[in-house]
C-alpha cells in the first residue's frame, strides 16, 4: 500500500512539473527572443540566441517606455484602490443591508455582466466626451472604477461571514460603518487582495480603452505605448522590441503578487475548504 502511494506520487509530481515546464516555455521564449537580432528572429533561427543583441532593449528605452510604465503604474493603482474600497462597500450592503430594492439592483447588476463591453464603447465614449475627459487618465479611472464581477465576489464573501460577530460589534455600541470598517474589513483581507490582485492585472493589461480615449504619447498607457513603438516597422514586426517590453512589463505585476501572496493563497484555501 506504501509502494502504492509513492508510486502515485511519484506519477502526480512528473505530471506537475510537465505541466509547469509548458507553462514556463512562452515566458523563456520572450526573454530570450528579446537578446535575438531582428534578422535572427525572421530567419527562424534557434531557441537560444546565437548572437545576444541587445538593440531591442536599447530601442525600448530610447523611447518613451518609462513614462508609459509610470502612466500605467499611477492609473492601475488608483483604480484598485478604488475599486477595492467601491466594491466591497456594494458587497457589503447588497449582504447585510436591507434597502428598498436591494434584490431588484442586485439583479439588473447580474444582468449587466452579460452585456459586451464592446457594445457600451460608444455610448461610454459620448459619456467621457460630455465630461471634458478624453486625452486624459481619468477617463480610464472613471470607467473602470467598479467592478460588477467583484460586487458579486464581495457581497459572497459578506454573506458567509459569521452575523454573530457583527452582532456582538452592535451590541458594544458601533454603528454599522464602525462594524464595517473594524470588524470586518480587517477579516476581509484574502478576499480584498485577491480582488487588487486581478484589478490591477486587468487595468494594467487593458488595451481597448486607452486606445478609445488617449491619443498624445505622453499620456499612452503600457500596451498602447509598446503597440505604437512596434508599429513604428512597419516591413517587419519588430519581435524583440515586443518581447522586451512584454518582460520589463511583468515585474509590477510580479511584485504585487508577492507582497499580496499570503492573502491570496489564503482565500484560496478558505474556498477550497468551505467547499
Amino acid at each position: 500500500m506504501k509502494k502504492d502511494n509513492q508510486t502515485l506520487k511519484i506519477i502526480v509530481y512528473t505530471i506537475l512539473i510537465l505541466y509547469s515546464l509548458l507553462t514556463l516555455f512562452p515566458f523563456a521564449w520572450s526573454i530570450l527572443t528579446s537578446f535575438k537580432s531582428t534578422a535572427e528572429i525572421a530567419g527562424g533561427g534557434t531557441f537560444f540566441p546565437e548572437t545576444v543583441s541587445t538593440s531591442g532593449w536599447q530601442t525600448l528605452f530610447d523611447s518613451q517606455y518609462t513614462t508609459w510604465v509610470r502612466n500605467s503604474l499611477v492609473v492601475a493603482l488608483i483604480t484598485t484602490v478604488l475599486n477595492v474600497i467601491f466594491n466591497t462597500m456594494a458587497g457589503y450592503a447588497f449582504a447585510r443591508i436591507d434597502f428598498f430594492g436591494r434584490k431588484f439592483l442586485f439583479s439588473l447588476m447580474l444582468l449587466l455582466i452579460m452585456i459586451p463591453a464592446q457594445v457600451t464603447m460608444i455610448p461610454l465614449y459620448i459619456v467621457v466626451s460630455n465630461l471634458n475627459l478624453i486625452n486624459t487618465h481619468w477617463s480610464i479611472i472613471l470607467t473602470s472604477m467598479i467592478n460588477i464581477a467583484y460586487i458579486f465576489m464581495m457581497r459572497q464573501f459578506f454573506i458567509n461571514f459569521p452575523k454573530e460577530v457583527e452582532e456582538a460589534a452592535s451590541m458594544d455600541g458601533l454603528s454599522t460603518l464602525g462594524i464595517f470598517f473594524k470588524i470586518v474589513l480587517p477579516n476581509a483581507k484574502p478576499a480584498l487582495a485577491t480582488q487588487a490582485i486581478f484589478i490591477f492585472m486587468g487595468v494594467w493589461n487593458e488595451f481597448m480603452r486607452p486606445l478609445l480615449f488617449i491619443s498624445s504619447p505622453d499620456l499612452y498607457m503600457l500596451t498602447q505605448g509598446l503597440n505604437a513603438l512596434s508599429n513604428q516597422f512597419r516591413n517587419i514586426t519588430a519581435w524583440d522590441i515586443i518581447m522586451a517590453g512584454a518582460i520589463f512589463s511583468v515585474i509590477p505585476i510580479f511584485m504585487l503578487f508577492i507582497f499580496l501572496n499570503k492573502y491570496f493563497i489564503a482565500a484560496n484555501d478558505r474556498s477550497v475548504g468551505g467547499k
